[in-house]
């Protein structure tokens, strides 16, 4: 069985973006969130999982300065640098697993549309949530697959989520401002629904 930095190098080293299901043109749900935090242009924001996702793009076309972009592929993000050009050197690009991420900085806004949903395991998500616990200032945005979406993405498993089992994860930390569900279309028409909710950082429970 090949670890999961692997699956994911040889997805974007065979496949095109509209070969994939979680392409979109335009993050829009992502974007409304990050929004609606009204956070400065020069607001730290980290993209998890963000491969060659347009997020990035148009965080940088709307003037916002410190952008991290972190996914567990090399491949993902070289295209993600060829796309931008010139415009590449004005992002923090990190290759990482996030479940072995050691932040260096603090974080106003992290957003993660599914990369969450591909850990399944209880000692994967209470890693990555002492991740984010370490990293976060402000604010957060989770999408995942709802508890009506698939039970597998690109042959992996993934772990559903409804509102209240996403809020409990959270719960230690994190306090719940608004969730949606959204269907996002894939490049080939198909049918996926989503979870997004957003957070701000609170204190840790004793």
């Amino acid at each position: 069985m090949e670890n999961r930095k692997e699956h994911w190098e040889k997805v974007y080293s065979t496949k095109q973006p509209h070969e994939v299901s979680w392409t979109q043109e335009l993050p829009k749900t992502s974007l409304d969130f990050i929004h609606s935090f009204n956070l400065p242009k020069t607001a730290s924001i980290i993209d998890i999982g963000g491969g060659d996702s347009k997020l990035v793009d148009h965080l940088l076309d709307e003037g916002f300065q410190n952008i991290t972009v972190l996914d567990i592929s090399e491949k993902a993000i070289e295209r993600a640098k060829q796309r931008l050009g010139d415009k590449a050197s004005k992002v923090n690009w990190i290759v990482k697993d996030v479940t072995a991420f050691n932040p260096t900085a603090t974080y106003d806004c992290w957003h993660d549309r599914a990369t969450f949903h591909f850990l399944t395991s209880t000692e994967e998500i209470n890693t990555y949530l002492n991740i984010a616990r370490q990293a976060v200032n402000e604010f957060m945005t989770i999408g995942t697959f709802s508890d009506k979406g698939p039970n597998k993405c690109s042959m992996l498993d993934v772990h559903q989520y409804t509102e209240e089992e996403l809020q409990q994860q959270l719960q230690n930390g994190f306090e719940k401002l608004k969730c949606v569900t959204e269907d996002h279309t894939t490049p080939f028409n198909t049918t996926q629904n989503f979870l997004f909710c957003s957070f701000k950082r609170t204190m840790l429970n004793n």
